[in-house]
């Protein structure tokens, strides 16, 4: 394990769960997913996309290579996460996906550094 600044403290809050990220994608800890609508598989939020992916709803816990296949990866679905940690996909900013991911029990906290 080597520190990353991706959890901003109160680790006692943190909540995971599995989940299925779709083929094509090798993402990192800390990419900001979405859920496809059709099939339920996670992929990097895009703004632009619509499958249902473009609404940020967890926060990836471990790296994930899912280039030649689905692959099965930890993601945070609650706790305070250092916004400077985060992997944000084409057109999101922290400031367009901060209140979205707080009614979901994800709070971004812009001070903390990395």
């Amino acid at each position: 394990y080597t520190p990353d600044a991706l959890v901003a403290g109160n680790a006692h809050l943190l909540v995971a769960r599995t989940v299925t990220i779709v083929s094509g994608q090798n993402l990192k800890r800390g990419a900001v997913i979405g859920k496809i609508t059709t099939g339920g598989k996670y992929q990097l939020s895009l703004s632009a996309a619509s499958d249902g992916s473009q609404v940020p709803d967890l926060i990836l816990a471990e790296d994930c290579d899912a280039t030649s296949a689905d692959a099965k990866a930890l993601a945070y679905s609650r706790g305070d996460f250092n916004a400077n940690a985060l992997t944000l996909g084409i057109a999101h900013t922290v400031a367009s996906i901060t209140e979205g991911l707080r009614a979901k029990g994800i709070a971004l906290l812009p001070a903390v550094s990395a």
